[in-house]
């Protein structure tokens, strides 16, 4: 199935005809189009900013980290694990201390 494009002044036209209407799955079918996409419009429609953006800036781009930035990264996250990890082995140690200090100790925590 091809995707279909509609014009801004489509879109509203449609908006309007939902809201009078008071049903926007009827509206939809009698277009032939998914109700999802008009109620996925019409919250569009309530963010005027959206709407005045430019179309630049509602792309949404991902972080890609150079080969540095990610060595640098991975060095960190093996440090941070490290640490981690020590602090994990000194709570052990300190649990079982304390339950041989005394037995009635509950080791799991709620």
């Amino acid at each position: 199935m091809q995707r279909r494009r509609f014009t801004l002044e489509f879109k509203q036209q449609i908006i309007q005809e939902a809201k009078e209407v008071g049903n926007a799955s009827q509206v939809a079918r009698r277009h032939n189009m998914n109700p999802k996409m008009l109620y996925r419009w019409m919250n569009e429609a309530e963010h005027t900013d959206w709407q005045q953006s430019e179309a630049s800036a509602k792309i949404i781009k991902t972080y890609v980290p150079s080969p540095q930035e990610f060595r640098s990264l991975e060095g960190e996250n093996k440090q941070l694990k490290g640490l981690l990890g020590e602090k994990d082995l000194e709570i052990a140690v300190l649990r079982d201390l304390l339950k041989k200090q005394n037995p009635a100790y509950r080791t799991k925590l709620k």
